[in-house]
Parts: structure tokens; C-alpha cells; sequence
């Protein structure tokens, strides 16, 4: 009994030393690494050699520095990520410029103007009937047609800004267009009588002025166009709002919305409603960039495009309107049009710039200095012309009476004119041309046109070749041309018969051109076509 008691008992000894052992070894102690990190390191302290396999990677994010550094210099992502900022805090800006900015209120009259059912004319003039028609009107028309309609009024609403301490306020043309009355609503709610210094509808633009007591608060333009993802915010009275705040930023620039040829619009993603129409967009610094004028939306809501009229567009014409009440522009005298990649194939031009010179007004400034048809303006005074829109908003912006230099490309050579500017006047709309004859006998040419000699068609003119019929599906159809159309010059050559044209395509193909330039006149306006060659 003792022999087995002693033997259970070595057993379970021999049992627990191993466990403690186990147990000892997978958890052992490390030695005193932590002071290697304090204390320079020994040959003991030095770690073992690492394997030349990499470790795997890490989870945690990485730094905004480690992020900007980057082997591969082509690699923008990492730079674009430790230049991204926070969103910034726009209380302060708001508090600091929202008593500039003002709600404005549009009493219209929207009377009909009721005639007489043939129109206007009293088919009794001349005769006893005559007092009984002017006095009871025509049958069905009422028995107050006699005594006048009572006038119907609208309220419409907007928004606007101070610009001065005198109480100037800078507006849409279209909010107050046909206005009888107009107030604005301050921020505080003081209501105000306003009235119209002066309009541009060609900007869609209007000064105001009102009266008080004491300096009104104002803001001021930004004097650079702002940059395309800039933080801006758009104030105003959507919906009758007023006070309305919203952010976002500059999504992009030089927008042409088809609303006149000296708009260069900033489309901004800030929600802008009906309402906000003539209100101020600001920078992070507190200055105007642009005037709120319209946006993109099948609804009728903001999808978050909208259109503002530069601060750069918006000095000079409300520094007229001050003035003089309207804005006066310079004139040359030119019908332009773009380059487009064809034209400037077919004029031997390596880009797409400049405003193409497709007209000439007789004793016009430019007709006077000397230039053509199928010159090329490409600056003036020195200033770079991009395209037809900017030549005709810098033209525009230039005083009557001034000498400007204009250079310009002709037959691939450069060369200058001096030209004094005229003041623009408004000019009468073109008559419409008699459209040809059919039943001339047109011979087809390579482009899908059939044309006849000018002369030959009936209020066609005598000069050039006539297009008589254009296949929907033919080259000359892709490139614009129409029926009625009259090619002018081909190749800067001038043709009068169907076989100059045809002479006209195989010298620019045996030139190796891909495209001939065409002057083409449609409705009393000159215009040039690329048209292809093979």
C-alpha cells in the first residue's frame, strides 16, 4: 500500500513540474527591449537579420505626408489627397456680408391688350355706326370693352445686392423688366422704394437706387475669375425666402448658355432656385464672383446646376449704367464664326483659335482698315482672341472712337490693321431671300449637291452657284449645306458655274487637304463650311 502511495504520489509531482515548465515556456518574459530604445543599441540589443520576403502590409490608413509621397511622378491621387481640405465653417462670412444683400419685389402690370375681332380696326370708320362700335365694341367682346379692362397686377421677386453706400443695387435686367413698382425687403425687413438707373438686356443686367438714411452696407467684386472646385456661397430669396444661404463650389467656367454673345457664364453647384435671380455669389473672402441669372432644371428646381454672370462681365456694365444710364459698345463691322478643326484644316492653321471673318459691312471700321472675307482675327491690341464669342465680347468692351491694332491670319501669313472702333448700333433683321427655282436643270457633284450658276435662279443673285437640292444622306448635307444656300468661293477662289466647283475640290484634294473651305451665303448672312474633299 505504500509502495503504490508513493508511486501515485512521484506521479502527479512528475505531472505538475511539466505543466509549470509548458506553461513557463510559452510565456516567457522578453528581456529589457524596451530600454534599447532609450540607450544606444549593443550587439546584443540588435535585432536578427529579417527575411528578404516583405511583411504583409498594414491596415491603418496612412498619413497625409505619406500619402504626397509617391514613386511614380505621374501619380496625382496622393498629392490630391494631402492637398484636400476640410469643409470650411461659413458662419462668420455669412454673418459678415448677408445685411448687403436684399430681397427685391416686382409689381408688373399684365393687362391684356384686348383688340377689336379684326383686329383692331373699326370696320364701321366713316360711318354713322362708327360711336356705337368704339363705344359697345365688337360682337361678344363684353359690355365693359367700351369703358376699358380693369389693369390685372403681378407680384414677382428676386434678389439683389448693395454695391455702395449710397444705395445703389446691382439686379437682373429680367426681374424688373415692365416693372410699375419696385421695393426691396433688407435684411432687418425695412421695405424700401427702389427705382431703375439703367438696363442691359444684352447682359441681362440692371442698376437700382434707393433712398435712406445714413450709409447702406455694401460688398465689392472680386477683381480675378474664380477657380473651377472653389468654395463660393450663393445668397438670396428663392420662393420669397429671403435670407436664403446655400454652398458649393465653382463646377466650372466659360459657359455659353445661348443667352447673348458677351455672357461667359460660371456654372456653380450651390442650389439655386426661382427667385435667386440677380443675387450675389460669394468667395471665401467675402467678394462677389458672379450674379445669379439662371439654371438648368427639368423640374423647375434646382439639380444643382446653375449659371452666374462673372464679376468680370458685371464691372464694366454696371460702371456704365451708373453713368450714363446705358451702356454703350464698340462695333467693327464683322460677321465671325469659329474655327472649327475642318476650317482650320482647310486654311492650313495648326490650331482651332481666332474668329473667323465671314462678312464685312460696307464702311465698316474693319472694311475701312482693310480686312476680308477669310481673314482670321487673332488678337487685338495684343490680347489673344480665342474665338468668335471672345472678339466679340473684348470688341465690345472697347470705347468708340479708339484705335485698337488687329492682327490677323490671311492666306497663312500674319499681319496687322489698325482699326478705330464704332459705336454699335442696333441692326435691322435680314429679309428673307425667294428660295430657288426647281426647275433648273442642276448637274451633282462628289459632295451630294445639286447646284446651278447663280444667275440662272430666280432671287438668288448673280454671284456664285446655287444649291439646288442637298442628299439627306451626302457629305454636303453632313458639313450644312442646305437648298437655297449660294457657295460663294471655294478654295478662296470665287466660282459661278458647277464646273469651277468641281476644279475648285481636286485642287485642294491634289494639295493633300482633307477639307476645302467654302463661303457659303444663307438668308443675306456669309458664312464658311469645311467641306470634304474626298
Amino acid at each position: 500500500m505504500n509502495r503504490f502511495s508513493s508511486r501515485w504520489t512521484t506521479g502527479v509531482l512528475a505531472i505538475v513540474v511539466l505543466v509549470a515548465l509548458f506553461y513557463g515556456l510559452r510565456h516567457e518574459h522578453p528581456s529589457a527591449q524596451p530600454a534599447a530604445t532609450q540607450n544606444a543599441p549593443t550587439a546584443a540589443t540588435v535585432p536578427p537579420t529579417q527575411p528578404s520576403t516583405p511583411p504583409a502590409p498594414q491596415t491603418a490608413t496612412p498619413s497625409r505626408a505619406e500619402a504626397a509621397s509617391s514613386s511614380n511622378p505621374h501619380d496625382l491621387s496622393p498629392n490630391a489627397a494631402a492637398q484636400a481640405p476640410a469643409v470650411p465653417n461659413f458662419v462668420n462670412l455669412v454673418q459678415a456680408v448677408k445685411p448687403a444683400v436684399v430681397s427685391v419685389r416686382v409689381k408688373s402690370d399684365v393687362t391684356p391688350q384686348i383688340t377689336s375681332g379684326d383686329g383692331g380696326t373699326n370696320p364701321f370708320e366713316g360711318t354713322p355706326l362708327e360711336p356705337f362700335f368704339r363705344q359697345f365694341g365688337a360682337p361678344g367682346q363684353g359690355e365693359h370693352q367700351g369703358q376699358g379692362l380693369r389693369h390685372q397686377y403681378v407680384q414677382a421677386q428676386g434678389s439683389g445686392f448693395f454695391i455702395s453706400p449710397e444705395g445703389y443695387i446691382v439686379t437682373n435686367n429680367h426681374v424688373v423688366a415692365n416693372a410699375v413698382q419696385l421695393q426691396i425687403v433688407r435684411d432687418d425687413g425695412t421695405v424700401l422704394d427702389a427705382k431703375v438707373i439703367g438696363t442691359d438686356p444684352k447682359t441681362d443686367l440692371a442698376l437700382l437706387k434707393v433712398e435712406g438714411k445714413g450709409a447702406f452696407p455694401f460688398v465689392n467684386f472680386a477683381d480675378d475669375l474664380p477657380k473651377t472646385g472653389e468654395w463660393v456661397i450663393a445668397m438670396g430669396n428663392p420662393f420669397g425666402l429671403g435670407g436664403t444661404v446655400t454652398a458649393g463650389i465653382v463646377s466650372a467656367m466659360g459657359r455659353d448658355i445661348g443667352s447673348g454673345p458677351y455672357n461667359d457664364f460660371l456654372q456653380i453647384d450651390a442650389p439655386v432656385n426661382r427667385g435667386n435671380s440677380g443675387g450675389p455669389t460669394f468667395n471665401m473672402n467675402g467678394r462677389v464672383i458672379g450674379v445669379n441669372t439662371a439654371i438648368y432644371s427639368p423640374s423647375g428646381g434646382s439639380v444643382g446646376i446653375a449659371f452666374d454672370i462673372p464679376a468680370t462681365t458685371v464691372k464694366p456694365v454696371i460702371a456704365q449704367l451708373k453713368e450714363r444710364g446705358f451702356v454703350e459698345r464698340g462695333w467693327i463691322g464683322v460677321q465671325v464664326q469659329p474655327v472649327t478643326k475642318e476650317i482650320a484644316d482647310s486654311l492650313g492653321m495648326k490650331e482651332t483659335e481666332g474668329a473667323l471673318v465671314s462678312g464685312t459691312q460696307p464702311d465698316s471700321p474693319a472694311a475701312k482698315a482693310g480686312l476680308k472675307v477669310g481673314d482670321v482675327i487673332t488678337s487685338l491690341n495684343g490680347s489673344k482672341v480665342k474665338d468668335s464669342r471672345d472678339l466679340a465680347r473684348q470688341v465690345a468692351g472697347i470705347a468708340p472712337n479708339s484705335p485698337v491694332e488687329v492682327g490677323f491670319v490671311r492666306e497663312g501669313k500674319q499681319d496687322t490693321a489698325k482699326v478705330t472702333i464704332a459705336q454699335q448700333q442696333e441692326q435691322a433683321k435680314p429679309t428673307r431671300e425667294t428660295p430657288p427655282q426647281s426647275s433648273t436643270n442642276p448637274q451633282s457633284s462628289r459632295l451630294g449637291i445639286a447646284v446651278a450658276p447663280a444667275a440662272r435662279v430666280m432671287g438668288i443673285g448673280e454671284q456664285g452657284v446655287a444649291i439646288i437640292r442637298v442628299e439627306p444622306s451626302g457629305k454636303g448635307a453632313e458639313a450644312g449645306l442646305r437648298p437655297g444656300d449660294v457657295i460663294v468661293q471655294l478654295g478662296g477662289r470665287e466660282v459661278s458655274s458647277p464646273d469651277e466647283v468641281t476644279r475648285a475640290l481636286e485642287a485642294a484634294t491634289a494639295q493633300k487637304k482633307q477639307h476645302v473651305l467654302a463661303l457659303v451665303r444663307r438668308n443675306d448672312r456669309e458664312m464658311f463650311i469645311a467641306l470634304p474633299t474626298g
